[in-house]
């Protein structure tokens, strides 16, 4: 907290949290404004260092208050080194309260009652992964204190990957109020709540992909700066931030909807297919909420969607996966092959580490 505080009035030198594992970061210029980096998780590509400035993160946990109704105290059960724990420490910062930590942001349902008990302010927030809150939820009909300290948060953000609709509606039939939050490092964080954007973000959809422009846009990538100016674009004087997301925005009521990320397409039989809307729905299916989609090469197909999944299921789930998926999207999106894994390997942020999962595939093979 000390650190960041410095940093963001200047007083103190930018900070660049990392994991503790990995040893003390070497010092770096950065530009003045800077006051944080924050590396990418890598989970599909080389791992990016995103230079934030005060003015963005300031931004953005002030559109962030105004959104769920002020500001509060926060439960940081998130890494520091992703920016939703970051933005933790500088919302709280911002709003001149002292967030209550969870021990390394391991998140037990017993143990997130305990912390959460201590939450002394009127407006109480906690920003969560999906696969957290699905603990939570879990835990939540048989135990009356997780239930409790639940309904008593404010607001629950949710966000680093896409939230599965059952998950939402046990939310709401508990009684809590869950934001779902779109946005990355580049954005300083959540910048679309609820597919609204806040503050001052404004989204376009061009050729496809979603654009984001305001006040929360980081400088761009630290010692990358071809990087920087492909995915930061100026336009008649107004910079936007190139997502890599596909999606969509409503014309009416401007909510924005992401479909999945443009680089996880493939070409199935000479036809585009997105591995995310085939996740989505796999997903779905009994037993397969945790299922990932990657590809294969295929000498027939070209590329064939792959669904691995960790546990055995007690048949061979591949026909009902394939006539699904082929329902909703086409013959060429239909999966070719299920793999068993002994376990989904995962990012800090809750993420399929997808890179370790294909590396793990290419060691061990597919089966035909």
């Amino acid at each position: 907290m000390a650190l960041v505080r410095e940093a963001l009035t200047a007083q103190g030198d930018a900070v660049m949290p990392i994991e503790a594992a990995t040893g003390p970061a070497l010092g770096r210029e950065v530009p003045r404004r800077v006051a944080v980096v924050i590396e990418t998780s890598g989970s599909t590509d080389a791992p990016k260092r995103v230079m934030l400035s005060t003015d963005a993160l300031l931004a953005s946990a002030a559109a962030s208050a105004d959104a769920l109704g002020g500001p509060g105290q926060w439960l940081l059960a998130l890494p520091t080194h992703y920016v939703a724990g970051l933005q933790v420490l500088v919302r709280s910062i911002s709003a001149q309260t002292t967030p209550v930590v969870l021990p390394h942001g391991h998140v037990e349902p017993q143990d997130f009652a305990v912390y959460a008990e201590t939450m002394t302010e009127p407006l109480r927030y906690v920003s969560l992964v999906p696969v957290q809150l699905a603990r939570l939820l879990e835990a939540a009909p048989g135990d009356p204190r997780v239930l409790a300290v639940l309904r008593r948060f404010t607001a629950i953000l949710v966000g680093g990957q896409a939230i599965r609709p059952e998950i939402m509606t046990r939310a709401a039939d508990l009684g809590l109020r869950v934001v779902r939050t779109y946005g990355s490092s580049e954005t300083s964080g959540g910048c679309v709540y609820n597919g609204i954007p806040i503050g001052n973000t404004r989204v376009r959809v061009v050729d496809g992909q979603l654009e984001l422009s305001g006040a929360v846009l980081a400088e761009g990538y630290l010692d990358e700066p071809a990087r920087t100016a492909e995915r930061f674009i100026d336009v008649h004087g107004v910079r936007w931030y190139s997502t890599g997301d596909l999606g969509e925005v409503d014309r009416v009521s401007g909510e924005v909807r992401v479909l999945g990320r443009a680089d996880n397409v493939i070409i199935s039989g000479g036809v585009k297919v997105s591995l995310d809307a085939i996740e989505a729905i796999v997903r779905t299916l009994p037993g397969l909420m945790d299922a990932v989609v990657l590809s294969a090469e295929d000498p027939e197909w070209g590329q064939v969607p792959v669904v691995v999944s960790a546990g055995a299921p007690t048949a061979d789930p591949l026909p009902s996966i394939a006539h699904a998926v082929a329902a909703a999207l086409g013959r060429p999106a239909r999966p070719a092959r299920f793999t068993i894994v002994p376990t989904i390997p995962l990012l800090a942020s809750g993420k399929p580490d997808r890179r370790a999962l294909a590396a793990w595939l290419a060691e061990h093979g597919t089966p035909a």
